[in-house]
């Protein structure tokens, strides 16, 4: 699982008769500051998302991959290859709060 923020949304009018319906999202990797450990950072890669959840624009999110995302009820039988999986409440690292859904700032 990977940490993310949903940047962006896609549409497609012209798709596969299995991917009618399901909501796509740019999504940007994440990663803990490796230098001060007291931030997210990006990895400035984006990858196109199906969202199981709801997740909205500017939320941080977990992602799952590869063969695991195939490995939810609703996409094990869709070619995908990137899945929301939940919507990130709260970070902690070395006992100190580095992000907080309710305080972005944190």
């Amino acid at each position: 699982m990977f940490i993310a923020k949903v940047v962006g949304s896609l549409v497609s009018t012209q798709k596969v008769d299995s991917f009618v319906g399901r909501k796509l999202m740019i999504v940007e990797p994440y990663r803990i500051d490796p230098e001060k450990h007291d931030s997210l950072v990006t990895t400035q890669r984006t990858f196109v998302a199906v969202d199981l959840i709801g997740a909205g624009i500017d939320d941080y999110v977990l992602i799952t991959q590869g063969s695991s995302a195939r490995m939810t009820p609703l996409t094990k039988d869709l070619p995908v290859d990137t899945v929301i999986i939940g919507i990130v409440d709260q970070v902690q690292l070395d006992r100190q709060n580095i992000y907080s859904r309710n305080n972005p700032q944190a």
